[in-house]
């Protein structure tokens, strides 16, 4: 089978140059700016920097910036991504390289400590303004700069050179490449260390201990109202850990048991792809060879890994609106815009849903769910989502009051899954189906399908005991 072969090497298709200028050959180091694959492990922006490293016979230096105030970015969010990031340096440094954290801007960062690098190696991210952060690096680095794309299975740009329609139209194209992409990577030991090498701390930044996650939590600003959470913890192993236990436990069934909330029948492994501290590549090439389940259970699983994930991915990289209200297709702008004045009861105020107050039980436990956790199930996303278009003044503020919620709470948000997710409440990527009041004809749920598919009460109880 191909896919237990392991390589070192990086698939050319992974790779983009972003600075064709050669490399410095005074310099001290190949640097890795790390930001969106925050791990030790399967990493082929890292495996790529050791290889470059060692042709140039220099070692390398790791590098994340971590700033004040992310946009939307809660006490929650840093503190998963703090967890997982002490877990990284140690991994790191027992591998003979040097992990720097610095507070401060990421893009200014690395601006500054590519002054002292032969090359700078990133990996490759899908929202506007992390975009622009590595743009701006390759346009004032005055030596080669190489992106390489770590945290999809299928590169975005081989997938698909347009925004899909849907699922059913990027689904052949990824199936039809996922093979090329599905092998595991191995880690190389760079053949010069950089532990112990002295790296300047730019102006304006100030130097972290990774392994202080409770201290640098304190230090940084950020939104402190939402804590973080006691249900999750991040890091590479903790994610390494929850896969094993998803494919042992709960693979077995995933194909008919995966919108079943009472039984939770999913990986949890969200929240650690969102801040690349897991592999898809690796997560699925584990489920493919799992002994566990049948092989509808493990389609049925890829294809959300995969499929569903990917269009989100594509989502992003080719809508320039992919978090605003215009991001849906014209069927649904015009269906809604057609029942803007159809009456709503009840309404609610934002603040009245992120308190749970409304008069459906089973909304206010998915609500509670995400607050108390940072988690909530897909099923009842998508149900939470659609109640809350039923209740608001118009469309457009129920898509900012459900993105907001979304990415308040939840440990999987600020990324190009919550939007598209999003953005699917709303008729993207989706169908028009019967037509009725407030939703027009974008797809509607209500409280008796939930009765009807499962014990939502058994739900409910759930959360209640949390």
């Amino acid at each position: 089978m191909a896919g237990r072969r392991r390589r070192r090497t990086v698939e050319s298709e992974r790779i983009r140059l972003l600075c064709e200028d050669a490399p410095d050959s005074g310099g001290r180091y190949v640097l890795y700016w790390m930001q969106q694959s925050q791990r030790a492990v399967h990493n082929p922006a890292l495996e790529f920097a050791v290889d470059r490293a060692d042709e140039t016979g220099v070692g390398v230096v790791v590098a994340f910036g971590l700033m004040d105030d992310y946009p939307e970015a809660t006490e929650r969010h840093y503190a998963f991504m703090l967890e997982g990031l002490a877990e990284t340096a140690g991994a790191l440094e027992a591998r003979g390289m040097k992990f720097v954290l610095l507070h401060g801007h990421p893009r200014d960062i690395a601006i500054a400590l590519t002054e002292d690098a032969v090359e700078v190696v990133c990996d490759r991210a899908y929202l506007r303004h992390l975009k622009r952060w590595r743009t701006e690096l390759a346009q004032q680095a005055g030596k080669r700069v190489t992106q390489i794309e770590g945290d999809v299975v299928v590169p975005v740009d081989t997938a698909s050179e347009k925004a899909e329609h849907s699922a059913r139209t990027i689904r052949p194209k990824l199936n039809a490449r996922r093979q090329h992409f599905l092998h595991p990577l191995a880690s190389g030991t760079p053949k010069r260390t950089s532990a112990r090498l002295q790296v300047k701390t730019p102006k304006g930044t100030s130097r972290l201990d990774p392994s202080q996650v409770d201290k640098n939590l304190h230090e940084i600003s950020c939104i402190r109202e939402v804590a973080r959470s006691e249900h999750f913890s991040g890091g590479t192993s903790v994610a390494q850990t929850r896969l094993t236990n998803f494919i042992r436990s709960y693979l077995e069934g995933y194909a008919d048991g995966r919108n079943e909330p009472v039984a939770d029948q999913s990986s949890h492994l969200s929240p650690y792809l969102q801040y690349g501290q897991i592999s898809p590549v690796e997560v699925a090439h584990k489920v493919q060879r799992a002994k566990s389940g049948t092989e509808a259970d493990r389609e049925a699983f890829l294809e959300e890994l995969i499929v569903r994930r990917e269009l989100a991915h594509n989502h992003a990289e080719h809508r320039p609106d992919y978090d605003k209200f215009t991001c849906i297709p014209n069927w649904a702008h015009e269906t809604l815009a057609e029942h803007a004045d159809d009456p709503r009861k009840p309404r609610y105020t934002r603040k009245q849903l992120e308190r749970a107050e409304t008069d459906d039980a089973y909304w206010n436990a998915a609500q509670t769910e995400m607050v108390k956790t940072g988690f909530m199930h897909n099923y009842m996303r998508m149900y939470w989502g659609k109640k809350i278009l039923e209740w608001s003044t118009t469309p457009k503020k129920a898509f900012e009051t459900v993105l907001a919620l979304n990415n308040k709470f939840l440990l999987d948000g600020l990324n190009a899954n919550s939007y598209a997710n999003v953005g699917w409440i709303f008729g993207l990527h989706d169908r028009a189906w019967t037509e009725r009041a407030v939703f027009g004809k974008v797809r509607y749920m209500n409280a008796n399908g939930l009765e009807r598919k499962f014990d939502i009460d058994a739900y409910v109880n759930r959360v209640a005991a949390l």
